[in-house]
């Protein structure tokens, strides 16, 4: 089980110096992304008119990169960390959604529970992938723990899941429908300037490329966001606690991970492997975060995890809190071999209510990190 080490507040109140944007710099920033994703579209564009539709396919490999990039620019927008003008943050962030498919407002939100909540098994809910605890997965009826078994199967979680969080369940306000109009004019306004800008590039390249390019660059940026926002939060040595336990500052150090990429890969990705310290101190830009990896080295010490590593976190699937770990599957059927075979175990009802709780949703992305 992971030590605890406190001081998470402290690393906080030190890293306030870094919050301050440059808004020359976050301006480049946008102009390095978007400017090289419009070109890639464009020529993907240019490639299937001439009849070289495996060309622009190809393209839309990169195209994904900067998308996911464009993404994490509309991601420290809705921190307010990228320019100190709030209606500028938002704006942009607005903006920047229509591309990227993610409305703004109602991302922003549920981003914001995941955030307030992350690492606290008592506030499991909107803005992070579903996971189960031991006991509560071996207290579900068989039909249910199958469909667990199979959200959590990576062609799901990281094939089905990204096309469904994008394609459908952000174009309306799940889990915020009960708050007014905001959630729906996000979603819903989203999706409607989305389409409008998809006609006005259909009367330039025709509906049907425009949408395998567009569609199939959003699914690459997906599937590698919510890869991302998996495995910041879930590998070998994450911590989860109860509500006792648990405090905000101390779980952003001990429930995100420090993901070691290659350096195109953090560019990529905006730094956004840094998790720990973004989580820490989410009002600081990510340009700024290798800075403070610079300043500080004790915190490249901290949840480090590499890239080949990481993939074989995705069998991960239930916290084991008898032991304080992510355990997969077969672990728990070799440890529980009886309870796994009745298909359900004999808890409280208060047991079986929490677990009823706890049923998957369905992926949410990510994306976001």
């Amino acid at each position: 089980m992971t030590e605890l080490t406190p001081g998470g507040s402290n690393w906080a109140r030190q890293l306030a110096s870094y919050h301050e944007p440059g808004h020359g710099r976050s301006a480049a920033e946008i102009a390095i992304t978007a400017g090289p994703l419009l070109l890639l579209w464009t020529l993907a564009g240019l490639a299937y008119q001439a009849g070289l539709w495996w060309a622009a396919l190809l393209l839309t490999l990169p195209a994904g990169l900067f998308l996911v990039r464009l993404f994490l620019i509309q991601h420290d927008c809705g921190h307010g960390a990228f320019f100190r003008d709030a209606r500028l943050n938002n704006w942009a962030g607005r903006t920047i959604g229509v591309f990227t498919l993610t409305p703004y407002d109602y991302w922003r939100r549920t981003h914001n529970m995941h955030h307030a909540t992350s690492g606290n098994l008592d506030r499991r809910g909107l803005g992070g992938i579903d996971l189960l605890t031991v006991d509560e997965y071996l207290a579900l009826p068989r039909l249910r723990r199958l469909g667990y078994r199979l959200y959590r199967h990576p062609l799901v979680l990281f094939g089905l899941g990204p096309a469904f969080t994008f394609f459908l369940q952000n174009r309306l306000p799940v889990g915020l429908m009960h708050l007014g109009w905001r959630p729906w004019a996000s979603t819903l306004g989203t999706t409607a300037v989305a389409a409008i800008l998809i006609a006005g590039a259909a009367s330039v390249f025709g509906l049907w490329p425009v949408l395998m390019i567009y569609l199939t660059t959003v699914l690459v940026a997906a599937t590698a966001g919510v890869w991302l926002f998996f495995v910041q939060h879930q590998y070998e040595g994450v911590a989860w606690a109860r509500n006792g336990e648990w405090n905000r500052h101390d779980f952003a150090l001990l429930g995100s991970s420090q993901y070691d990429l290659p350096p195109v890969l953090h560019w990529f990705t905006a730094n956004i492997g840094v998790h720990h310290v973004h989580h820490l101190s989410s009002r600081i830009p990510y340009y700024r975060l290798g800075q403070v990896m610079r300043d500080h080295p004790e915190l490249r010490a901290m949840s480090r995890i590499g890239l080949r590593e990481s993939f074989g976190y995705a069998r991960l699937s239930l916290w084991d809190e008898a032991n304080g770990r992510l355990v997969a599957f077969s672990q728990v059927t070799r440890s529980h071999p009886a309870r796994s075979a009745r298909g359900e175990a004999s808890h409280s009802p208060s047991s079986r209510a929490h677990a009823h709780a706890q049923a998957p949703r369905g992926a949410t992305a990510a994306a976001e990190s």
